[in-house]
């Protein structure tokens, strides 16, 4: 298995480690209900440093950005962050990235861990006829994640910037401890937070002079799944693959018709003059049980969506989940049946996100 930077230290603090997507990774420290509630009421630590970088640069970069991707780039400028869709032509995903412009002609691009090596390969080949560089640069950082209300006052004493200015989706660069970063003010878990990109030599002393604050609780995969499911974070290979397009996944906001031409972008207009078939939409159950991924919907015996994400939520108490259903069948307060191990259980639509934190 791959190991980040981190891995003896997470080894040494007591990681229950697993395989995650041919990584070993701690899935929890003290405890998954633990760590989601020091999330949401304070502060936890996640090391993320799985996830790829990818650079483009060049005076074709936005050319290339804007050709394979939906959401619209031109609209980033300098020290601004995006999420976005990296799609096929079929408007399928190839990932859901995030996309940081550095300046004019240079774009950082941080994919999914399992992707890094498939979305390099995408660009590389969709760059070909084009005036751009890109890099694979993921073995260079080390990727730490900072979340909860306490993020900032913890973190704002080890840099020499006013994390307060750094709105959220803005990101600058800086030192964290003396060591050159990219902040950034970002995060997978509903709450308020930082991202910070570093040096893989730095990682563990950064992450143990977090730690050792005493207000900060390292946190696992674990915590991570049921934090971003209740905030109803797309998770690639569960939510979003390479068969759903963005309107499918209820992510139209990051797709810009109008921007110009990109890959998907016929099949993503029909769809949205037509109405997509089916729709991811999050729900909770009426009857006991927790729906699993990969859970059947089911109506009359007869198979009409998939369950893509469920969890026992530590915020609300009670078991929810993300599901693709029949578009007629997508309103809020729509009950339907899981298959719960053989027995047709009743669910019912809600609206997204589960959980919303108080700005």
């Amino acid at each position: 298995m791959k190991k980040t930077p981190l891995n003896a230290l997470e080894h040494e603090l007591g990681g229950k480690m697993i395989d995650f997507g041919g990584w070993e990774l701690p899935v929890q420290f003290s405890g998954i209900l633990e760590e989601h509630e020091a999330v949401r009421t304070a502060a936890g630590l996640f090391d993320v440093s799985h996830m790829g970088e990818i650079t483009v640069k060049g005076p074709d970069a936005l050319e290339l950005l804007q050709k394979s991707t939906c959401n619209d780039v031109s609209k980033l400028e300098d020290g601004r962050a995006q999420y976005n869709g990296l799609l096929y032509p079929t408007a399928g995903f190839v990932d859901d990235i995030l996309i940081y412009r550095m300046g004019a002609d240079d774009y950082f691009v941080v994919v999914n861990a399992a992707n890094q090596d498939k979305d390099f390969e995408w660009l590389a080949d969709v760059a070909k006829t084009m005036d751009v560089e890109v890099k694979n640069e993921g073995p260079n950082y080390a990727q730490l994640a900072l979340q909860g209300p306490n993020a900032q006052r913890i973190l704002q004493p080890l840099v020499d910037v006013d994390l307060s200015a750094i709105k959220y989706y803005r990101f600058t660069r800086g030192h964290v401890d003396g060591v050159p970063a990219i902040i950034s003010r970002t995060g997978y878990t509903g709450e308020d937070g930082f991202e910070l990109y570093i040096a893989p030599s730095e990682s563990q002393r950064i992450f143990r002079k977090l730690i050792e604050t005493g207000e900060v609780k390292p946190c696992g995969l674990g915590a991570r799944d049921t934090l971003r499911l209740e905030a109803k974070m797309a998770l690639y290979g569960n939510d979003i693959d390479q068969t759903t397009t963005p309107l499918e996944a209820d992510l139209g906001w990051i797709v810009k018709l109008d921007k110009g031409d990109f890959y998907g972008r016929d099949v993503l207009e029909r769809e949205n003059a037509e109405g997509p078939r089916r729709k991811l939409v999050g729900f909770e159950m009426v009857d006991r049980g927790i729906a699993r991924h990969g859970y059947p919907v089911v109506d009359g015996g007869e198979e009409i969506g998939v369950v893509t994400s469920g969890t026992h939520s530590p915020t609300l108490k009670k078991p929810i989940g993300l599901a693709y259903l029949p578009l007629e069948k997508s309103a809020p307060g729509t009950e339907f049946m899981v298959l719960i191990r053989g027995r047709e259980t009743r669910a019912r639509v809600v609206p997204t996100p589960f959980y919303k934190r108080r700005k």
